[in-house]
């Protein structure tokens, strides 16, 4: 099912980036605004500790999880924020690889930085999404009345 999600580029703009510039999402739609997701494996270890390429492949498994969740897809983001603890460009180059591969032909607007420390221990990658779905949530949805603990 199509969202509406259209990635925007503008002519005027370098036009050598493998990202839209913007995106349009036609309602009506449900958005969804995802927490960062992290290098966690099930039971909240951090995983591929010193591989940015290794934490970035768990990453992005964690948000198409989180975005299943709620009956959406990676085609549905029409955001992203790449956070990578480093100073170096390639450490940061290397974390974008992997999350271009996961997000393949939708080039989806996104934010790439890099960030003095992150929250979990050893934590080198992390990536927040807003994304836009049509109709109901999928059948695997959270239960929305259940309070945080």
């Amino acid at each position: 099912m199509s969202t509406g999600v259209r990635p925007v580029r503008d002519d005027r703009l370098a036009q050598t980036v493998e990202y839209a510039y913007a995106s349009v999402a036609d309602a009506p739609v449900r958005v969804i605004w995802t927490a960062g997701a992290c290098p966690l494996d099930t039971e909240g270890r951090t995983v591929a500790v010193g591989s940015y390429a290794g934490q970035t492949h768990q990453v992005m498994r964690n948000l198409v999880t989180a975005l299943a969740g709620v009956g959406a897809s990676l085609s549905d983001v029409v955001k992203t924020t790449v956070h990578v603890a480093s100073p170096r460009r390639s450490d940061l180059v290397e974390a974008w690889e992997v999350y271009r591969e996961y997000m393949g032909a939708h080039d989806a607007p996104s934010t790439l930085l890099g960030v003095t420390v992150l929250g979990y221990a050893d934590q080198l990658v992390e990536v927040e999404a807003v994304a836009v779905a049509t109709g109901a949530p999928g059948p695997r949805a959270a239960r929305e009345d259940v309070p945080a603990r």
